[in-house]
């Protein structure tokens, strides 16, 4: 079953048109991998999925679910079930982990969560992570380090399971055993939500723990080739430049 399609989508910010007539469709529980060299348009096409006011669609159409979600805000897009984890994950001063995971599932499901219930899924989630129980108390990413604020992505992820994870470069930065932890993280949530990935990476390590049903290759904000999980050794082995070519 469709979950997300792409048409011919062209975007960009302010006067510079970053992605020409993009097109890629992810069906509902299968996991696909962008890829491609820097300033390709990776993380341009997870933003504008994702509704970011900062990229404004100049062609095209994403629909999700069958709805045309094109001009829809990212407020919207988020309660319809994507999310997007981010490169640089922002410090919040003065709310903590546990009242914004909170706050962001009550926002997400329109009801209240009782406390006895969040804090229940919360340290499941956060034991899945191995990640220490104080974490939830502190300051939304405020001193953490960069392998804890991917991790703390990864918790939201987990808590509020939706139906399409966009995952931009959460490996960036990682040592191999924190790369191993936000891995299991991912691989729980394919596991237990049976939602789609989009995962945006350098760093196949990330992708040992999962079935890739599909690749894309993106190239001067264009697809340059399309296969199966055999395309990520193909990069692993020969690089981009095939694929950068005009």
């Amino acid at each position: 079953m469709e979950l997300l399609r792409i048409e011919h989508l062209s975007a960009g910010i302010e006067d510079k048109e970053l992605l020409h007539s993009v097109s890629l469709t992810v069906g509902s529980g299968e996991t696909h991998v962008l890829m491609g060299p820097n300033g390709a348009g990776k993380s341009t096409l997870g933003y504008t999925v994702m509704g970011s006011p900062e990229y404004h669609v100049t062609g095209g159409k994403i629909f999700f679910e069958g709805a045309d979600i094109t001009d829809e805000s990212a407020d919207r897009r988020a309660k319809r079930g994507i999310f997007l984890s981010f490169q640089n994950p922002i410090e919040i001063p003065g709310l903590s982990l546990s009242d914004f995971l909170r706050n962001a599932l009550e926002q997400v499901t329109g009801r209240r969560i009782k406390l006895w219930d969040f804090k229940k899924q919360l340290r499941d989630a956060m034991d899945v992570l191995q990640m220490d129980p104080v974490y939830a108390e502190r300051e939304l990413n405020v001193g953490f380090s960069g392998g804890e604020k991917k991790k703390a992505e990864i918790l939201q992820l987990l808590m509020l399971k939706p139906k399409l994870a966009i995952l931009d470069e959460t490996d960036s930065g990682l040592d191999v055993d924190a790369v191993r932890t936000v891995s299991a993280g991912i691989a729980a949530y394919r596991a237990k939500c049976g939602g789609s990935l989009l995962i945006i990476t350098h760093n196949t390590k990330i992708l040992e723990a999962l079935d890739v049903d599909r690749t894309h290759i993106i190239a001067d904000g264009r697809i340059t080739a399309e296969g199966g999980a055999e395309l990520i050794t193909e990069i692993n082995r020969c690089g981009f430049e095939k694929y950068t070519e005009n």
